[in-house]
């Protein structure tokens, strides 16, 4: 699908990054509150797992009457086998969107320069206006190592326009300063940092050019190749499994049949117990849909259309 770029031009596109858990899709939620009522704006999630989540919490909370448009790109970094899956599902949105604003949110082990790169490419350069990248860091993290040992978690940090300390309500004595020296010691000309908390972050932060320079750096996940299972058949037993394997972390996912309705407080109980790095899921139960949303620090339910 191509895009016709008298009709979708120049529209300013902020990619919003962050490693897992540190609250990226709370932010682009507070960003849509704060959308003018006369904008369209669209949202392009790339998860890890192979069943997506977050375009479930989007659409939940927000829909095209509201002027906001979302697109998912499920099954690990959407910048593999040379952007083809997330080049066909953006053209999707812009051409279905028409946005005045565009956020980029990719998955939490994913590689912002890779993602830039494609966003830069030479027909998208009249299409989109690359404003500022934002990448939230939660300043407790970097005292463990398989924070500051990953790539990923760095090249997050290299490419930030601005660097935003989330979870600051949480943080102990000591916490902001070690942030403020860890992206001083990192960068060579270190972008400012904003502390915030529950993802508010106030929308005139995205304004301004981003200064990020392209140099990426390719990689392999263990398949390349476009996952396809958020669109496929579920089978008689009623649900699909699915894992995905990349950056030193491995996911499994289910997507069930519309048709099966848990039980509220079982359910909630049996994810309060889930021992994992990360957790998300939307389910049908008998008190109505539910997204559940589970970090090292708690598991937050919210109601969803």
């Amino acid at each position: 699908m191509t895009i016709d770029a008298k009709t979708v031009s120049a529209v300013p596109t902020n990619i919003i990054t962050g490693f897992l858990g540190v609250g990226k899709t709370s932010a682009i939620l507070n960003l849509l509150k704060q959308k003018p009522d006369n904008e369209r704006w669209a949202v392009l999630v790339n998860e890890f797992g192979e069943i997506g989540v977050d375009g479930s919490f989007f659409q939940g909370q927000s829909s095209q009457e509201q002027g906001v448009f979302i697109k998912e790109v499920p099954g690990g970094c959407m910048c593999c086998a040379s952007g083809l899956p997330m080049q066909i599902a953006l053209n999707q949105l812009l051409s279905r969107a028409k946005p005045d604003r565009l956020l980029i949110e990719p998955t939490g082990l994913g590689h912002p320069i890779e993602v830039l790169e494609v966003l830069s490419a030479e027909h998208y350069q009249q299409v989109l206006s690359l404003q500022k990248t934002l990448t939230l860091v939660d300043a407790r993290k970097l005292s463990d190592e398989r924070y500051t040992q990953h790539d990923t978690f760095n090249q997050q940090i290299l490419i930030a326009d601005m660097i935003i300390g989330n979870k600051s309500d949480l943080y102990q004595d000591g916490d902001e300063a070690q942030l403020t020296q860890y992206i001083k010691k990192t960068m060579d000309k270190a972008p400012p940092v904003v502390l915030t908390s529950y993802g508010n972050i106030d929308i005139a932060l995205l304004n301004g050019p981003t200064s990020s320079v392209v140099t990426a750096k390719h990689h392999h996940h263990e398949s390349d190749a476009p996952r396809l299972l958020m669109d496929s058949p579920i089978p008689e037993t009623g649900f699909l499994k699915a894992t995905n394997k990349g950056e030193g972390y491995e996911s499994i996912g289910w997507r069930f049949s519309p048709d099966k309705t848990f039980s509220h407080a079982a359910l909630f109980n049996f994810l309060s117990g889930v021992n994992a790095e990360r957790m998300k899921a939307v389910f049908i139960t008998d008190e109505g849909v539910f997204g559940y949303n589970l970090t090292t620090d708690a598991l937050t339910e919210v109601a969803l259309d």
